[in-house]
C-alpha cells in the first residue's frame, strides 16, 4: 500500500499507472518537478503539461471524488474544505460570471453543465429562466444538486455514457472540469454532438502559463496531482478544441476570479509557507466575510463547432 498525498486513504500502489501525453500520445517529455509518486511533466511534442503516473479512469471516480473530496481535511492537496457550506460564495461568483453567457445569448435557452457538482452554476441559470440539466458522476455530491435543482434535472454519469438527445443544448459548460477528464478531445467531440446549431461551449480551467503559476512554481494552488491530471494554457487547450472541430470565440482571465472566505485565504496561504497559515489564522474569525479574488491564473474560453459550410 502507498499513501498518495492529499487522499484520505491508502490505495494499492498498482492503481497508479504511468501515462504518455493524453493529447498527442508522445512519451517524450521534460520534468517540471516531482512530488511524492507523481511527476508533473511537459510534452516535448505538443507542450501539454500533465501528471504521471495517475489513477486509472475508474479509480478517479471511486477514490478521488468521494465524500472526502467535497469535505476535505487537506484541501491544499485535494478537493474542498466544505463545498456545501460555500454555496453562497459560489452563487455570488456565478452571478458575476453571467456576463460572459449574456454576451453570446441574449435570451435564455437550454444548458448542460458537465461535472455540475452541487449545481450552483445551474441554480443561477435556472433563476435566469434557463432550462437546466446537470451531469455529475460523484454519488457524494449529486444529491445536493438534485435537491437544489430538482431530481430530474441532474443525471448520474460521465459525458458519453449518458443518453442525451443530440443537438439539444444551446450552451454546454465545464467549470473547473476539463483538467480532470482523461480523454479531453473525446469529451469535446461529445459536446459537439449535443450542441444545437449556433450553440456554444464554455470552459473554465487553470492556466499554467499565468504569472501566478510561474511565480509560485510547485506551490501553485492548482497542483493537486490526483485530480488535476492536465494543466492547460491557451495554446494546448486551443489545440484540443481544434482537433475536436471547434473554434475559439473568446479566451481570457478577466472573469476567472472567485468569491472566497477569509478562512480560505488563510488556508491556501499555508501552501506558500506553513508560517503564513499561523500568521493569518485570525482571518478564520472572519470566516463569514468574503472577498473577490482574481489571480488571473484561470482561463474562461468560449468556443463553438467550426462551420462545415463550404
Amino acid at each position: 500500500m502507498t499513501e498518495i498525498p492529499g487522499l484520505l486513504k491508502s490505495i494499492p500502489a498498482g492503481a497508479l499507472q504511468p501515462v504518455d501525453c493524453g493529447a498527442c500520445g508522445s512519451a517524450e517529455r521534460s520534468v517540471k518537478f516531482e512530488d511524492g509518486p507523481f511527476s508533473v511533466v511537459t510534452c516535448k511534442r505538443c507542450e501539454l503539461t500533465y501528471v504521471t503516473p495517475r489513477l486509472g479512469d475508474a479509480a478517479l471516480i471511486d477514490d478521488v471524488y468521494n465524500e472526502g473530496y467535497w469535505s476535505s481535511d487537506s484541501a491544499k492537496q485535494r478537493g474542498y474544505t466544505d463545498y456545501r457550506a460555500d454555496q453562497p460564495l459560489y452563487l455570488k461568483t456565478y452571478r458575476r460570471r453571467l456576463s460572459v453567457v449574456e454576451r453570446h445569448f441574449p435570451e435564455a435557452g437550454r444548458v448542460l453543465d458537465v461535472g455540475c457538482a452541487a449545481g450552483y452554476f445551474l441554480k443561477v441559470m435556472q433563476e435566469e429562466g434557463w432550462d437546466v440539466v446537470g451531469l455529475e458522476p460523484s454519488d457524494a455530491i449529486r444529491p445536493h444538486a438534485q435537491e437544489l435543482l430538482g431530481e430530474k434535472n441532474v443525471l448520474a454519469g460521465v459525458l458519453g455514457d449518458v443518453d442525451l438527445e443530440p443537438h439539444s443544448f444551446d450552451l454546454i459548460t465545464m467549470w473547473d472540469v476539463i483538467e480532470h477528464i482523461p480523454d479531453t478531445v473525446a469529451a469535446i467531440r461529445e459536446v459537439g454532438k449535443l450542441l444545437k446549431p449556433g450553440g456554444c461551449f464554455l470552459i473554465e480551467t487553470q492556466n499554467i502559463d499565468s504569472r501566478a503559476a510561474k511565480v509560485l512554481g510547485k506551490r501553485w494552488q492548482h497542483y493537486k496531482h490526483a485530480e488535476h491530471i492536465y494543466h492547460f494554457n491557451k495554446k494546448t487547450l486551443g489545440a484540443a478544441l481544434e482537433k475536436a472541430g471547434f473554434e475559439i470565440l473568446e479566451a481570457g482571465p478577466r472573469l476567472g476570479g472567485k468569491y472566497v472566505s477569509m478562512g480560505f485565504i488563510a488556508e491556501r496561504a499555508g501552501r506558500l509557507h506553513p508560517a503564513l497559515s499561523f500568521v493569518l489564522s485570525p482571518l478564520n474569525l472572519m470566516r463569514n466575510l468574503s472577498i473577490y479574488v482574481n489571480l488571473y491564473d484561470e482561463l474562461i474560453v468560449v468556443a463553438r463547432p467550426r462551420s462545415t459550410d463550404s
